[in-house]
């Protein structure tokens, strides 16, 4: 991953994007409808990967166009092809079609956008490291300190100790990034931009745990061997990335 940051163009990056997307929306389907209706599973997929060469060209009356057009593709499918034996089931199945349309390329797409920025591939290396510092801040402090549960009915093992420690560890991530690679953030923007990531990564993290529980899985998936899926690897991220892009482009300039 570093070294696709580093040395990775803009198209390139994009590209290697658009595929983890895919292979996330294949798996967040197949978490939420297993083996049935996999040609609605496939074609959502499809179109919203393609949502992100609107992105990429920062053509956002364009993605508003192919995302309307998406939603009324799956629409018209399930229409004509309902639920064999139960029409109960549609609704549904067009909640979980759409869901993952708006969870995923909407909320992916702004690592293409934040990659476009000026500074992005540093923004994103920022954000990465708030991430990480926040995840493992939260673990630590949670294991040593962790008493009140956070919120138990979603994820029974996390402590508000610990989601304070993962406040703690992004704000230090972050002012290491202004020391060593990232200057023209202030400390107080720093600060700030640190709660937010936690709070964000953390919010995210909750926020899969939700769609794992609601769908009967303990992981989302099983493309990383011993660690998960990708939606397990990239939750936190999701809500992380529009966090740096837009605090980046209209708090302090990108």
């Amino acid at each position: 991953m570093v070294l696709v940051i580093l040395f990775a163009g803009p198209v390139l990056f994009s590209l290697l994007i658009a595929v983890v997307l895919f292979l996330a929306l294949l798996e967040f389907y197949r978490m939420g409808l297993a083996e049935q209706h996999r040609a609605e599973q496939w074609l959502s997929a499809a179109v919203g990967t393609i949502l992100l060469a609107a992105l990429y060209q920062q053509r956002f009356d364009l993605f508003l166009l192919l995302l309307t057009s998406s939603l009324l593709m799956i629409f018209l499918k399930v229409l004509f092809s309902p639920p064999a034996g139960d029409l109960k089931q549609a609704a549904p199945l067009l909640g979980w079609l759409a869901l993952g349309l708006l969870y995923l390329p909407l909320l992916l797409g702004h690592l293409v956008l934040l990659r476009l920025l000026p500074a992005g591939k540093e923004l994103i290396f920022l954000t990465l490291l708030a991430v990480m510092c926040c995840d493992t801040f939260a673990y630590f402090v949670g294991v040593k300190f962790g008493r009140r549960k956070l919120y138990p009915t979603v994820s029974p093992n996390k402590s508000c100790e610990g989601g304070i420690g993962g406040l703690l560890g992004a704000v230090t991530a972050v002012l290491l990034a202004k020391l060593i690679f990232l200057e023209q953030i202030g400390f107080t923007e720093a600060i700030l931009l640190g709660l937010l990531l936690g709070c964000a990564g953390q919010i995210g993290d909750l926020f899969e745990s939700l769609l794992k529980r609601a769908c009967g899985v303990k992981d989302s998936g099983s493309i990383i061997p011993g660690h998960g899926g990708l939606l397990d690897r990239l939750d936190s991220l999701l809500f992380a990335f529009p966090v740096t892009y837009y605090t980046a482009r209209y708090w302090f300039g990108g």
